[in-house]
Formats: structure tokens, sequence, C-alpha cells
């Protein structure tokens, strides 16, 4: 599969974080279809985030 990244500013860009209730940094957000799927907040294992994006890919 493909994946796509984007990187957000948060300070730049505060109503991207309200409008996805964003309350902690970093957070990863994984869209499919446009939909989020899976959100992931705080740093994790590069393992783990692995896995998380593999079952949605």
């Amino acid at each position: 599969g493909k994946l796509r990244v984007a990187k957000v500013d948060a300070d730049e860009n505060q109503e991207i974080l309200m409008n996805y209730g964003i309350m902690g940094i970093p957070t990863l957000i994984l869209f499919k279809g446009g939909e989020a799927v899976e959100r992931i907040t705080g740093f994790k294992p590069k393992g783990k985030i692995v896995s998380k994006i593999a079952t949605h890919i």
C-alpha cells in the first residue's frame, strides 16, 4: 500500500489542532478514505507505531 505523511506545526496551525481535538503533542492521526481511523498520542516506540500503521495499509 501507499502512505502519505504530513507534518503540521502546532504553533502555527491552532485551528487544525482544535478541529481534530488534539490535546497532546506529538499526535499521529491515521486517515483512511478521509476518515480518522487511528490516533496515537505521545512518544511511542517505533515498533508500536509501525504495527498500528501496518494494520491500516
